[in-house]
């Protein structure tokens, strides 16, 4: 872990909760690419309304990443990079773009699945662009559900 405020702060997670002394350092995750977003969305988990994220699993496959894993931590970090809080994904489901629903955009930090679609979409294309790939209605999200456990 290179983030020093990541460091620090899971330096504290382990201090107060030895019982995870053994787990392995976790990642860093900033929710979407630019400042504002990813300051709002921290934020929104912060404060306990942000409890998913999603993932396309094209994008994870193209990057040669592991699926998230349950039970594993994140370390959520705003749009500079600073550590806000740390969550443990408590759940990591494959499902259709098509059939993503309004509860889950909800959960994800989005007012209404139409913004989630739109937001996501966007973001997918982005990623998926240096691959020469882009998203479909048929790709599949890899939705992970979390909860905030310090910070």
């Amino acid at each position: 872990m290179e983030n020093r405020s990541a460091k620090h702060m899971w330096a504290d997670f382990l201090d107060a909760h030895p019982e995870f002394a053994r787990a392995n350092a976790p990642e860093t995750i900033q929710f979407f690419t630019n400042e504002n977003d990813a300051d709002r969305h921290a934020q929104l988990v912060l404060n306990k309304s942000k409890t998913a994220t999603s993932f396309s699993l094209l994008g994870i496959q193209n990057r040669k990443e592991s699926l998230p894993k349950i039970g594993s931590f994140l370390i959520v970090v705003d749009g500079r990079g600073n550590a806000q809080c740390i969550v443990r994904i408590t759940s990591s489901t494959l499902k259709p773009w098509f059939n993503i629903t309004e509860d889950y955009s909800r959960r994800d930090g989005f007012d209404s699945l139409t913004q989630w679609k739109e937001t996501y979409w966007s973001y997918f294309s982005s990623e998926l662009s240096p691959f020469r790939r882009s998203p479909q209605e048929s790709m599949i999200v890899v939705c992970v559900s979390f909860e905030k456990v310090y910070g």
